[in-house]
């Protein structure tokens, strides 16, 4: 089989940061850690050395012309939001989209997306503060301002930042299993795992770390715990905390609530045993904290599109040469 061919789209005054998020996930040998050997390809609009917003020239190795044999084209940002697209990209971009490339549009790369004509009727996100003005020159895409990413099947959008990261980490849970997505993000060092439902404003995202307060320790119990049961008012006192200043604390720390967060925990852990083990789904719809098997497959269906035995068909070969790496 090919090697999986990923291009990021750089142009003139790209900011190295928004270029470097797929250039972490996507562009490194991550074979070891479970994912394929991904043919990572940075192609220009402009031709010759391309010069950033931070000052440094980037000579790109390959042009549009990368966006015609891609898997996935990821456009990390964009500038001149109001301006039209220039032919040549517009029409590379609408030429992979037809091909059945996925399009990825990180932050202000949404704006490219939506000027290629490909997000007429559909829900996007951007950054918060853009959603405005991407609304007032798309009026027919459904925004919503208030996700990290939305995933429309073939097109994904994010919003600003971290959300990229986020949203790239999607991508190879998506297509590769929650225990490669786990095993990259821990390598980076990225929080897990972010919903694309939960809110851009976020105090910071939720990971272990061996000097947590008590509200965190708190935290880090359910997830060694997700099989038993775990209430609102019991993790609070827990934390040392009154339900109200709990709840407030959470949805400023997480941007969710305790109780879609801990359903995401469950869905998580019930990937991974789908993936690792041959569990029945009672056994793992148990060990998750579903309680029974039907509870399982309606979080699935809720959260994931797909149904567990669809997902271990799908992941359970790759679990398998994840535990012989």
């Amino acid at each position: 089989m090919k090697n999986p061919i990923i291009a990021a789209v750089a142009f003139d005054g790209i900011s190295p940061f928004h270029l470097s998020v797929p250039c972490l996930v996507f562009g490194a040998d991550r074979t070891k850690l479970g994912l394929p050997r991904f043919d990572f390809r940075v192609c220009a609009i402009e031709e010759g050395p391309i010069q950033t917003d931070a000052g440094l020239s980037i000579v790109v190795p390959h042009d549009l012309s990368a966006l015609e044999e891609a898997d996935i084209v990821i456009i990390p940002s964009w500038k001149d939001l109001d301006a039209p697209l220039a032919a040549p990209f517009k029409e590379a971009l609408q030429g992979a989209h037809r091909r059945g490339a996925l399009i990825v549009g990180l932050c202000l790369g949404t704006f490219a997306i939506a000027g290629a004509g490909l997000l007429a009727g559909r829900k996007a996100t951007t950054h918060w503060a853009y959603t405005d003005q991407l609304q007032a020159l798309h009026p027919d895409i459904a925004i919503d301002a208030d996700v990290l990413y939305v995933d429309e099947g073939d097109i994904i959008t994010s919003a600003g930042v971290a959300a990229g990261l986020d949203c790239c980490l999607h991508i190879v849970r998506a297509r590769y299993g929650a225990e490669a997505a786990l095993r990259l993000a821990r390598h980076v060092v990225l929080s897990p795992h972010r919903q694309g439902g939960q809110a851009q404003f976020i105090e910071r995202p939720l990971a272990p770390t061996p000097n947590a307060d008590r509200f965190t320790h708190a935290l880090d119990q359910v997830r060694a715990t997700l099989g038993e049961a775990h209430s609102l008012d019991s993790v609070a006192d827990a934390a040392g905390l009154t339900r109200r200043t709990f709840t407030r604390r959470f949805q400023k720390t997480t941007g969710t609530s305790f109780g879609d967060w801990l359903a995401d925990q469950r869905v998580a852990l019930a990937q991974r045993l789908l993936e690792q083990t041959d569990k029945s789904m009672d056994m793992v719809a148990f060990e998750a904290g579903f309680g029974s098997a039907t509870s399982l497959r309606q979080h699935f269906a809720a959260r994931l599109k797909t149904s567990p035995m669809q997902y271990r068909r799908e992941f359970s070969r790759t679990a398998g040469a994840l535990s012989a790496a």
